[in-house]
């Protein structure tokens, strides 16, 4: 499957919640590839239905390029530890800006795989806030949303720079 556009920050598709999956057929799958293919031509580490314009619950991850993809559908956290980390996130939506953000240290989630079984997963430090940040976009909190407003104005600021530039 081709590679899609990316939907690009300030697009109000990226601040809607996305739908669950409840069929697992031909549709999902091709779905599940077009996410797939477009995280690998952005270079990202995960990629989610709705970075492609679809309100889907798709989530795709692919920590380094020596690892398996790992598709998780209707993902959810379960559990998240009191304790908290850093960690510097940004979004292929979003191109050029970065910024630290806090969240749990440790998850627990539960998603369904690509046929459909369900399953719990536990993740910890930056595989945690990868999970947390594409959850997030499924549920429509884009990831600046997580930054204090005076982060978040400075942060808008250096990105109409670059996008003027």
């Amino acid at each position: 499957m081709p590679a899609r556009p990316l939907v690009l920050f300030p697009d109000p598709r990226l601040a809607r919640p996305a739908a669950p999956i409840d069929a697992f057929g031909p549709p999902t799958q091709a779905l599940i590839e077009d996410v797939w293919d477009t995280l690998l031509a952005a270079s990202a580490i995960g990629l989610t239905a709705p970075h492609i314009g679809v309100p889907a619950r798709v989530v795709v991850i692919r920590m380094s390029p020596e690892e398996d993809r790992r598709i998780y559908l209707n993902p959810t956290i379960l559990w998240a530890s009191p304790e908290t980390a850093t960690h510097e996130e940004g979004s292929v939506s979003m191109p050029g800006v970065r910024e630290r953000i806090t969240r749990p240290a440790r998850i627990r989630f539960g998603y369904r795989d690509r046929d459909g079984a369900a399953h719990e997963e536990e993740a910890e430090g930056f595989p945690a806030a990868v999970v947390q940040h594409e959850i997030d976009q499924l549920d429509g909190v884009f990831w600046i949303d997580r930054l204090s407003r005076l982060k978040r104005e400075r942060l808008l600021k250096r990105f109409d720079k670059r996008r003027s530039a």
